[in-house]
């Protein structure tokens, strides 16, 4: 697992062990942010399930101004602040070792960019974006990404949320939800 451009370009990133996160692998990782490559410099950015945090660090790497790492497991938010200073982005970065309903709810900042790839089939990713789209945390034209399983049906948002096009990778899946106004 690597960066795959920007200022930490080739860093190898820490994994974590056994089969508790599922890394975005490097096809679907590069595919997802050739999508969104005109919206991440000097973006805010929430990397929630953030896992090793290989996806915020890629935002990050690529010009993001910040980005806010969040994840329940003490494991996974310990590998993610070993790579955010491994590929030395600690000055625009947080990781927040919490639930993440607990860290959306206590939000009150906006987020040009949220990143959202939970443990597939467990209903996370649709309570996540319920709870987004209540709390209205993405700022005007602002962007979430989703990674699910290709066969998940993922829900509508209410206005001013709406879901964009979807990508497929094999067994994987990436939707855009785009806020408009």
């Amino acid at each position: 697992m690597r960066v795959i451009t920007g200022t930490a370009r080739g860093k190898k990133l820490k994994e974590l062990p056994g089969l508790d996160t599922r890394p975005t692998t490097d096809r679907v990782k590069e595919g997802m942010f050739n999508i969104i490559q005109f919206d991440i410099e000097g973006r805010r950015v929430l990397d929630l399930f953030a896992g090793t945090g290989q996806l915020g660090v890629e935002a990050l790497s690529r010009g993001a101004a910040w980005c806010d790492f969040v994840d329940l497991s003490p494991a996974a938010a310990a590998v993610a602040r070993d790579n955010v200073r491994a590929a030395r982005v600690e000055d625009r970065a947080a990781v927040h070792q919490k639930d993440f309903t607990a860290f959306l709810t206590g939000r009150r900042e906006k987020y040009d960019l949220i990143l959202l790839d939970p443990p597939y089939r467990g209903g996370a990713m649709e309570r996540a974006l319920e709870l987004i789209a209540k709390i209205d945390i993405v700022s005007g034209n602002g962007i979430i990404v989703c990674e699910s399983g290709a066969d998940e049906v993922l829900p509508e948002l209410p206005p001013p949320y709406e879901r964009g096009r979807e990508y497929r990778y094999g067994k994987i899946k990436i939707t855009l939800y785009h806020r408009t106004v």
